[in-house]
């Protein structure tokens, strides 16, 4: 997903996520993970490996955060499918696009933990 102009990662795209919320400590990963991506793509049907398959980091430098600190952040990615309906992104993004991670060249599309993680997975 594309990410909007006012942060770090303007003219980039990233992929769906989010964070655990504190009541959601004991639920199990897999739906966590589940309801960040229908917050993040809508109401799709998709199946996610319970398995991370590539991890990466990213510092929000506090120019951009509300804290006024910076803000470090550790991914974990998952590979998902998707089966079927309609991608309605959430306002965190302006636009997606579907992209063959081994055919692409990842500079152009991710930085940061982003890239990181797709050249991860590309090594697999």
């Amino acid at each position: 997903m594309r990410a909007v102009d006012a942060g770090t990662l303007k003219g980039f795209y990233d992929f769906p996520g989010g964070r655990v919320h504190v009541e959601e400590f004991k639920t199990p990963l897999l739906k966590i993970l589940k309801r960040e991506v229908k917050e993040e793509i809508g109401d799709v049907d998709f199946e996610i490996k319970p398995r991370p398959i590539a991890w990466g980091r990213h510092e929000i430098s506090a120019a951009f955060s509300s804290s006024g600190k910076a803000i470090h952040i550790f991914y974990l990615y998952f590979e998902a499918e998707y089966k079927k309906g309609t991608v309605k992104i959430s306002k965190e993004h302006q636009g997606y696009k579907w992209l063959n991670l081994d055919k692409i060249n990842p500079n152009k599309y991710f930085k940061s933990g982003f890239l990181q993680g797709v050249k991860m997975y590309r090594n697999l």
